[in-house]
């Protein structure tokens, strides 16, 4: 999965640089891969990334404006949902990504998995117990 993030290269507003650097230092802290995509010096950039913001989601100009977030041709949000995940702690739910290892997130992860297994392998001992039971009542 390739995390895509779009980015204007020479912006003049330093409201959307601040922010474009804010998204890139926090994936390079969390060593998240990612693809930077310039719409400035890319036409095809820039279409692709208008294209496929969606409508509920472009703000009331109608042209997104950078960065956006995308994982591979799936929508992630723009730098306020980015924002609010860095805040939640839920950026890799947001990025669409699995939690790294040692994290609580996936520690929390894999203790359900853990519980969902003891389950299954409880009822199948108590299936086991129910069908010898019923061969030796025969």
């Amino acid at each position: 999965m390739v995390i895509k993030v779009f980015l204007a290269s020479s912006s003049g507003s330093t409201a959307i640089k601040k922010k474009q650097q804010d998204v890139v230092a926090f994936l390079e802290a969390l060593k998240v891969d990612y693809t930077p995509l310039d719409i400035a010096c890319n036409e095809e950039n820039r279409m692709w990334m208008r294209k496929n913001v969606p409508e509920d989601k472009k703000p009331s100009t109608g042209i997104p404006l950078p960065p956006q977030i995308f994982n591979e041709e799936s929508y992630c949000g723009d730098y306020d949902t980015f924002f609010d995940a860095k805040e939640d702690n839920t950026v890799y739910a947001f990025l669409g990504l699995p939690p790294p290892p040692g994290s609580k997130a996936h520690v929390e992860d894999e203790e359900e998995q853990d519980e969902e297994e003891a389950e299954v392998q409880e009822e199948e001992e108590e299936d086991l117990e129910e069908t010898q039971e019923e061969e030796e009542a025969e």
